[in-house]
């Protein structure tokens, strides 16, 4: 009985020496960054719109990225609503905060999912002139998941292509809705840095 006392105080006692902790990231952490430009496409008010902007993050552990970006339209997209000089085009941005998993992006083509989370501006301007938000601007939250194909090019440059869908919320302008500034787009993202 004794010796049966002491073999479950002993493994009471040393196993929990044997556990290791678990915990989300474990060991040295390896950084990395990256920075570069993005070109989206997708219909905005029923029309084509082409968005350029740029991103970049801190890579963690080659998994997960923390960082941001901020996108705007560069075509001429018409608003809901006409001028007294002509028709009014849309003047349109937004960015945030982009979270994003990398799944084996030692490979040389592999996936991602991100999520961007932060708001915009959307107004008018009168005929063509790009004379900045002159009317009907308007602040919005935007969220805008995505889903991405990396390839990695050279050590320092990986090209990604994916599909995302825009939500925007909270539109009152008559230059546009939520609805007509929401949807689904295409992706191209030049990634520069050290991954």
């Amino acid at each position: 009985m004794r010796q049966l006392a002491a073999v479950l105080l002993l493994c009471f006692f040393t196993l929990p020496l044997l556990a290791q902790e678990e915990t989300l990231i474990d060991g040295e952490i390896e950084n990395g960054g990256f920075g570069g430009p993005v070109v989206k496409f997708g219909s905005i008010n029923g029309e084509a719109g082409i968005f350029v902007g740029g991103r970049g993050g801190w890579i963690i552990n080659h998994t997960f990225i923390v960082g941001g970006g901020g996108y705007g339209l560069a075509n001429d997209v018409k608003a809901n609503v006409t001028g007294p000089y002509g028709q009014r085009y849309l003047n349109f941005g937004y960015g945030g905060v982009e979270l994003e998993y990398i799944a084996q992006s030692d490979r040389l083509i592999h996936f991602s999912v991100m999520t961007l989370i932060g708001g915009g501006a959307v107004g008018w301007r009168d005929d063509s002139v790009r004379s900045g938000m002159d009317a009907g601007n308007d602040t919005f939250f935007v969220v805008e998941p995505a889903a991405q194909v990396n390839l990695n090019v050279t050590k320092y440059f990986r090209l990604s292509a994916g599909v995302s869908y825009r939500y925007i919320s909270g539109v009152s302008s008559s230059a546009a809705t939520n609805a007509d500034l929401s949807g689904p787009l295409a992706v191209l993202t030049f990634r520069f840095g050290k991954f």
